[in-house]
């Protein structure tokens, strides 16, 4: 059964079309096994091309860029970072009757973030708070923007999108206390010192284990520079209880940065309604992290 789209405007993809890109712009690796790739993600389609690759082709047009964001800057962040990240291998241009720019990248095992998968919590939030603080380390210089649609810019910015979004979920959550935790997180001091490097989706699908360690955070094609509360949303998404504390203590950031990144938490309200009947496990993990950010602070 195809899964269902997840997005008005979405183009369709399926192999055939991939075969036909990889043979027509890439005709070395056409002929290899292709198997798509099963994931909660809801930017791009992915497809295992052999052993070793992946294609990663997007899904809409506004999110469309964020393959061209990790073309240009993966190669220049993945020296300065102590975890493991998608390697460019090949940019492919629209055609075939697809009409955006696509990408191979080198394929990562491991699994997507649980704290169940990870041997020491603890460990854990100190080897991603060390890929924060080395994204920070990074000169801004040149550098983009997050996408609009990303975690990075003003929170304010996604006030109306929130409460609409709380209007849509009567019923399927907590929504009074989602609504007053939301216009306390936006009544926070903004941002307002020089932009430092963010990945900006710091969620479970994006993060890799393996062997029981962080292995790899995936999908940077939101990152840009902005404010370092994005990368404090980490602390809701990923961790609990003690392993939060530590990702606190290892970011090391002042206490309204952390209030905005529980604020970034919040706006995960924006998932339940969209994806209620074609993303339940993206809507599951919503619903854990508005959990983690209203009740279990530290």
């Amino acid at each position: 059964m195809a899964r269902p789209k997840l997005h008005p405007g979405q183009v369709d993809i399926d192999e055939a079309l991939v075969r036909r890109l990889l043979a027509a712009q890439f005709p070395a690796w056409a002929g290899l096994p292709l198997l798509p790739v099963a994931s909660t993600g809801t930017v791009n389609a992915l497809y295992r091309l052999g052993d070793e690759l992946v294609v990663r082709l997007p899904l809409v047009e506004r999110w469309a860029p964020g393959v061209v964001n990790e073309l240009a800057w993966l190669p220049r962040l993945a020296p300065s970072l102590p975890l493991a990240v998608p390697e460019p291998v090949a940019a492919g241009e629209p055609g075939e009757g697809f009409p955006f720019r696509w990408a191979v990248f080198r394929w990562l095992d491991g699994e997507t973030w649980a704290l169940d998968r990870v041997a020491d919590p603890g460990l854990a939030a100190e080897e991603l708070a060390a890929v924060v603080q080395a994204l920070r380390a990074v000169a801004p210089t040149g550098t983009p923007r997050p996408r609009p649609a990303s975690h990075g810019g003003p929170l304010r910015d996604r006030d109306e999108g929130v409460r609409a979004a709380l209007a849509a979920a009567e019923g399927m959550v907590d929504t009074a206390a989602i609504a007053a935790a939301w216009v306390a997180a936006i009544q926070v001091p903004v941002w307002d010192r020089p932009p430092v490097w963010v990945h900006s989706d710091l969620l479970a699908g994006n993060v890799l284990v393996r062997g029981g360690r962080l292995h790899a955070v995936i999908d940077w094609g939101g990152a840009g520079v902005g404010d370092p509360a994005a990368n404090a949303l980490a602390a809701w998404s990923l961790f609990t209880g003690e392993s939060r504390k530590v990702y606190r203590a290892a970011l090391a950031v002042d206490a309204d940065t952390w209030e905005r990144g529980r604020g970034w938490a919040l706006t995960r309200i924006m998932n339940v309604p969209y994806y209620a009947e074609t993303n339940p496990l993206c809507v599951d993990d919503a619903k854990r992290t508005l959990t983690e950010a209203l009740y279990f602070d530290e």
